[in-house]
């Protein structure tokens, strides 16, 4: 089989790595911006709350994560609204797109133990059920999970037995890294269709966060991350068979590649930008000066300690990008 389909069922197919709650920090295989601190969601809703401001009728919208694990996001995002502007509560609607019903159970019994029943949360199996006037739709490490394929030489990867082993890349494959300047590493299958899936959705904030650059690397970023190590794809420690399905895996996302179709589906691209400065520019600083105007020294360097994690340059800050598409 190609390397995509190898890489869809080791993430999707039966048994698959993210067909089963995986624990995120610590416990789990690896640490997101949302496991670090609660001010990542609130630094978002801050901006969803700057774009209300300067146009009212989104305050009727929806609020969408894609991809939300057990919820924390978006429900970091409700509780800054909530405290900022509890209106917006009776006006706004919120979803989760999310296909796997034992995950949605787990998102929904987190959701009731954060709000009990004032806040109802919808769910979707996929972006394209959504029919709404507005939508403010957050992601977070999505792109980075679609399967890919591995170009090298005018050849691609193909699997069997948990064995890499590469033929001659078809022409439509060869005519697109051409294109886009790509002489080895991961094409990402199934952008375009995703960007599609947005198309009943007739105003729409789209942001993401991710790990990767605006440019082709000419070389292999894929790995498989598992109890907080890091092996890289073609590591000879690394055994594929022991590996498949049990950990993740993963590659940097070409957002040069994510653009073309975003912008192919009718979007518009307002930022690119480093995780950083758009963290500071949704508040993030000022957000982190008025938690300390309330609560304790301990407490605020805590919280000052994890906020670090997502700004500075060598953690998250630099490595992860935030793009936002408008419709």
């Amino acid at each position: 089989m190609t390397f995509s389909s190898y890489m869809n069922d080791w993430l999707y197919g039966d048994g698959g790595y993210y067909t089963n709650f995986k624990a995120i920090g610590k416990g789990g295989d690896f640490y997101t911006a949302v496991s670090t601190s609660a001010f990542f969601g609130a630094s978002i809703a801050n901006y969803l709350l700057s774009l209300v401001n300067e146009d009212e009728n989104k305050k009727n919208g929806y609020l969408v994560e894609i991809g939300a694990h057990q919820g924390y996001l978006i429900c970091d995002m409700i509780q800054w609204i909530y405290s900022v502007k509890p209106d917006l509560l009776k006006t706004m609607k919120f979803a989760i797109v999310e296909k796997h019903e034992h995950i949605r159970k787990v998102q929904n019994e987190y959701i009731k133990n954060r709000f009990g029943c004032e806040v109802t949360i919808e769910h979707f199996d996929s972006i394209s059920k959504l029919q709404a006037n507005y939508a403010f739709i957050v992601s977070n490490e999505i792109f980075d999970a679609f399967p890919c394929e591995l170009l090298k030489d005018n050849k691609i990867a193909t699997v069997s037995n948990n064995e890499i082993s590469w033929i001659d890349a078809p022409q439509n494959i060869l005519e697109w890294a051409q294109s886009h300047h790509l002489n080895q590493g991961e094409i990402a299958i199934g952008y375009e269709e995703f960007a599609k899936e947005f198309n009943h959705i007739q105003k729409c904030d789209f942001i993401s966060f991710d790990y990767g650059e605006e440019y082709v690397r000419n070389d292999f970023s894929i790995r498989v991350y598992e109890e907080h190590q890091v092996f890289p794809l073609f590591d000879e420690k690394l055994v594929l068979s022991k590996s498949f399905q049990k950990a993740d895996i993963t590659y940097d996302v070409n957002f040069a590649h994510v653009t073309s179709a975003f912008k192919e589906a009718g979007f518009e691209k307002l930022h690119y930008e480093t995780q950083a400065r758009a963290l500071v520019r949704f508040g993030i600083i000022d957000m982190l000066g008025d938690f300390a105007k309330q609560t304790t020294q301990t407490k605020y360097l805590r919280e000052a300690d994890k906020i670090k994690t997502l700004l500075s340059p060598t953690l998250m800050g630099d490595r992860f990008k935030m793009i936002h598409f408008q419709k």
